[in-house]
């Protein structure tokens, strides 16, 4: 994924910043992971999962 998008993108939950972890999206602060589908990031807080 691309840094420019992964610097401006946050977590619509807590805000909190995001890092790229295979084909998830993970924030550092809830560590909720996001999917990524096809090169799209799935920003849906009810497609997150918990670690």
């Amino acid at each position: 994924m691309d840094k420019k998008l992964l610097d401006i993108l946050a977590c619509p939950v807590c805000k909190g910043d995001i890092f790229e972890d295979k084909e998830e999206l993970v924030c550092v602060k809830c560590k909720r992971r996001y999917p990524v589908i096809e090169g799209i990031p799935i920003m849906l807080e009810e497609e997150a999962k918990l670690m």
